[in-house]
């Protein structure tokens, strides 16, 4: 007997979403209220120096996704409900919560924490890669931030974890300057300390150290939450951040979660903030002023538990048509057949056909990548660079390689899904799945990093025959019903195919010679370990293949 798989009830403010797509692009000048005066010639200073500072960051219009957000708040939706918003990667989603926090904070006269925006942490799953990608997407995050703030005269901090907690306090809490030879009272200068942000991006496990045990750090006047990645970030407790931070900008007189309340007072004791319980645009009885909540994702979750931790206010979910799961407008998607234990062959044939165009290969694991750009690299003269992007490399080495291939200097990089989220890098033409991925999620996360604001882009798949009708269900899920077979030259297989059986050979040398040098220097660290369990796989790889 057949079991039906059980369906996820769909939350009724999620069932009539509004359309992003139903909205224009906006020229800077004609945005609502980025700039009111404009239409009696009367130039308000703090707003002409906001649209110079986003017209430095090579923006001359919002996206439609920005627009949406900002009629929802700061035009005639005013932030009366909160937002969640499924849009795809590469779409402006980062801008879209930025510029109108700013702009609401912009009017604020003392400096304190108004705003936080959290992102999953960097340390989530270290062998894959994704500790880089994250580092390098929160301090994009505060990069977009830090843009457009000092404009308005606001400060943006960054807690990761990547330097020490001192520096960090250092740079996050203002002390009172103290005069030498007098006695100060500990307790008043504690009292004294402030705040030298106004907005603050941080991972979850970095915002909990601050919050147990930095002094001056508070959460008392956080008026804005962002929820960045939501569905990863949801996943997991992360220490119980969001329960934590919910409870610590409700009222004292009504808690609405009395399990964080159980959990507060055990591990943070007395600790508490202060905010006034009164009515707030008709709503009896709630926190004010209310702490508004921006969650976002490309892959939005429909769970209601999930949901339900955030403790949304007459949510409004914003979304790119009806489909949950939505590549980039502008996004072409291609499959390449290939034969059995050739397909390095057929990318290489494929890579000099796209030329010089900025490219990223995504492959299913760290081994992967590792043993593919090694065997690229040993091809010969390919007229390309061509570098790795991984977590088997040191912190120092990857954001090496992610500036030269910024710049142009690279042209294609090799990575694992160390980069299928969040990372934005302009002028890449072509994403190629070497690996077909496992889930929808990560397809749509990988083709999102080209396409993206507008600009045309390329998804390559390269599959075996059995892998066809997998790949054609599982893009059914995005709409996607028919992707145009895409084909090279047999000619250009067979001219490779010596330079193919010589890589191997030298990737056979090369990998015996890391896993001796490795073996000398000792496994103690954590890269040497990896490493070593990387050349493992490669070498029963290259026996498979040479069979």
């Amino acid at each position: 007997m057949e079991v039906k798989k059980r369906s996820t009830p769909i939350l009724p403010w999620m069932r009539s979403p509004v359309d992003v797509n139903q909205f224009e692009a906006c020229a800077l000048n004609l945005v609502p209220s980025l700039d009111p005066r404009l239409t009696v010639l009367i130039i308000d200073f703090f707003q002409v120096r906001l649209e110079v500072a986003l017209d430095k960051m090579g923006f001359s219009s919002l996206f439609p996704v920005q627009v949406a957000v900002w009629q929802e708040t700061i035009g005639p939706g005013a932030f009366e409900r909160d937002l969640c918003i499924n849009s795809p990667t590469g779409s402006g989603k980062t801008l879209a919560y930025a510029l109108p926090i700013v702009q609401k904070l912009s009017t604020r006269s003392v400096k304190c924490l108004r705003a936080l925006v959290v992102l999953p942490t960097r340390d989530l799953a270290l062998q894959e890669g994704l500790r880089c990608r994250f580092l390098v997407r929160l301090v994009q995050v505060k990069e977009v931030f830090a843009a457009i703030a000092p404009a308005v005269g606001l400060s943006v901090g960054l807690a990761v974890g990547q330097s020490s907690i001192a520096d960090e306090i250092s740079e996050l809490i203002k002390r009172p300057k103290l005069e030498a030879g007098i006695c100060y009272d500990p307790e008043d200068v504690t009292c004294e300390l402030q705040s030298s942000v106004d907005i603050l991006v941080a991972t979850p496990g970095r915002l909990m150290d601050h919050i147990n045990s930095t002094k001056g750090f508070t959460l008392e006047h956080l008026c804005y939450l962002v929820v960045d990645e939501t569905d990863r970030l949801l996943r997991e407790a992360y220490q119980s951040w969001l329960p934590t931070v919910l409870q610590l900008t409700q009222s004292n007189e009504e808690s609405l979660f009395p399990l964080a309340n159980s959990f507060l007072s055990s591990t943070f004791g007395s600790l508490k903030t202060i905010r006034r319980c009164g009515v707030e645009r008709g709503f009896k009885g709630k926190p004010h002023p209310r702490l508004v909540k921006m969650v976002l994702s490309a892959t939005l979750t429909q769970d209601p538990s999930k949901l339900a931790q955030l403790n949304l206010h007459h949510p409004l979910l914003m979304t790119t048509g009806k489909r949950r799961y939505q590549l980039p407008e502008k996004l072409e998607s291609y499959k390449l057949i290939c034969e059995s234990n050739l397909r390095p062959l057929y990318l290489v044939a494929l890579l000099q056909e796209l030329g010089e165009e900025k490219c990223i290969v995504f492959t299913s694991s760290t081994e992967s990548t590792h043993r593919l750009c090694t065997l690229l690299n040993l091809f010969g003269d390919l007229g390309i660079k061509i570098k790795e992007y991984s977590g088997l490399q040191r912190q120092s080495r990857r954001s090496k390689t992610l500036k030269s291939f910024r710049e142009g200097k690279v042209q294609v990089l090799v990575s694992s899904d160390a980069m299928t989220r969040g990372m934005d890098v302009q002028g890449v033409r072509n994403v190629i799945n070497y690996d077909i991925p496992a889930y929808i999620k990560t397809y749509i996360h990988r083709a999102g990093r080209t396409a993206r604001a507008g600009q045309a882009g390329r998804c390559f798949t390269l599959l075996h025959k059995y892998e066809v009708k997998r790949f054609k269900k599982m893009l059914q899920k995005a709409d996607n019903e028919s992707v145009p077979h895409y084909s090279v030259p047999s000619s250009s297989i067979e001219s490779l195919r010596a330079a193919y059986n010589s890589a191997l050979g030298k990737l056979k040398e090369t990998v015996e010679s890391e896993a001796s040098r490795k073996r000398k220097f000792g496994s103690k660290h954590k890269y040497n370990t990896l490493m070593l369990g990387c050349i493992e796989v490669t070498t029963k790889w290259i026996g498979a293949v040479q069979k």
